[in-house]
């Protein structure tokens, strides 16, 4: 387990740090025996909200999963590493050796992006990529990791603010300047601040499956899906007046993904037209209708799923996707996995071990209803523990 403290800018006083997680059951292409190991690469000067950002959602102990996700460490290059603006000294943390054990690298922001990274830090983050490691950027921690040679030819993204300097130093990566994170397989980065919290949840939902993610996205009282094809800032994040807000609009569709939705139905329901209420997704939520509603539905297909007991035909009815067919390209789209192998990796375990027939019959009919009516709690839990309608999805094509 790994700890550190943090001490004042004066060098004096300190506390315990962000502890590891421990070592337990639920392994996710780890060492056998252990969790997913998670280390994160601490750099002079790095801004601890970003680092805060990945121990709240890798670092802390999950009691009400009854396991810890991942076990956590922090590394660092030296002893002692003074965070953003001197305001205080990260020490008592592993050393670089630490970066060597990590089935997932993250290297957190810095806002110095021109002043040159440590050449030790850049050969850990070239040794993990070479073993296969999964490298994660945060803001302009994509910075180290172009500066380290292994995003050359991928797609990235970094804070809007930083785009024109990282184009006109790399210009052999594909940078995405407008999207809250990209995921491109291995590596893996995100917009500024917030963002961090954006794509550490999509790492879980990739890990673990999106009834987890839902868990730990609870307890954070945070958004539990932003697609990362969501712009990163919109022109008037917070409506003016309650008439103009979307909230009662999800709310109402979220209740209905099961029925036949359309841009002409919302926009009646909302009292407006077609034209406007794009303008206020876009406006608000930083999306479309469709693309909205065709992530809501494949938020609660993958939930129902999960749970089990409940044929691919009526995931796809009750979730409104429509047709198995449609259910399997949008997982695959999304996910990168088909429905079986979805299940099969976060099904319930008698769900892995008994394949269920993907013909819908009358066993499977009211327990689907059972695990909608459960999907739609889950929409209201969250729309209490935050603002409704926070949990839009990105760019993702309409069913």
């Amino acid at each position: 387990m790994a700890q550190g403290s943090l001490q004042g800018g004066d060098g004096s006083g300190g506390s315990d740090g962000a502890r590891a997680g421990d070592v337990a059951a639920g392994a996710t292409d780890g060492v056998p025996g252990r969790p997913h190991r998670v280390v994160v690469l601490v750099d002079e000067n790095s801004n601890p909200f970003e680092l805060g950002c990945a121990t709240e959602v890798f670092g802390l102990h999950r009691p009400e999963l009854g396991r810890d996700l991942y076990d956590f460490r922090l590394c660092a290059a030296g002893p002692r590493t003074r965070m953003r603006d001197g305001f205080f000294t990260l020490t008592g943390v592993g050393d670089l050796s630490a970066a060597d054990t990590a089935d997932t690298l993250i290297v957190p922001n810095r806002p110095d992006v021109d002043v040159p990274r440590r050449p030790a830090v850049l050969d850990a983050v070239r040794r993990a990529h070479a073993r296969g490691a999964r490298l994660v950027g945060l803001c302009s921690g994509a910075f180290t990791l172009a500066e380290a040679g292994v995003l050359e030819g991928r797609r990235a993204t970094a804070h809007w603010q930083w785009a024109d300097d990282f184009r006109a130093r790399f210009p052999g990566v594909h940078l995405e300047p407008d999207v809250l994170f990209v995921d491109d397989g291995d590596i893996l980065t995100s917009a500024g601040s917030a963002a961090a919290l954006d794509l550490g949840l999509h790492l879980v939902r990739r890990d673990h499956g999106a009834e987890v993610a839902n868990a730990v996205s609870r307890r954070l009282v945070f958004a539990a899906h932003r697609d990362g094809g969501q712009r990163q800032f919109v022109e008037r994040p917070v409506p003016q007046t309650r008439d103009t807000s979307l909230a009662p609009l999800l709310e109402w569709a979220q209740e209905r993904l099961d029925t036949p939705l359309t841009v002409a139905r919302l926009a009646a329901r909302a009292a407006v037209s077609p034209a406007t209420l794009h303008r206020r997704f876009r406006t608000q939520l930083g999306t479309t209708p469709l693309a909205w509603l065709t992530g809501e539905r494949l938020a609660l297909a993958c939930r129902l799923i999960e749970r089990g007991g409940t044929g691919f035909e009526a995931v796809a009815r009750l979730s409104g996707l429509g047709t198995p067919g449609n259910l399997r390209l949008q997982m695959q789209r999304h996910t990168g996995l088909t429905p079986a192998a979805y299940r099969a990796r976060f099904g319930p375990a008698d769900a892995r071990a008994a394949p269920i027939r993907g013909r819908a019959g009358a066993r499977t009919r009211p327990r689907g209803a059972q695990g909608h009516a459960r999907a739609r709690g889950d929409a209201a839990t969250q729309r209490r523990g935050g603002k409704a309608g926070a949990s839009a999805p990105g760019a993702v094509t309409a069913p």
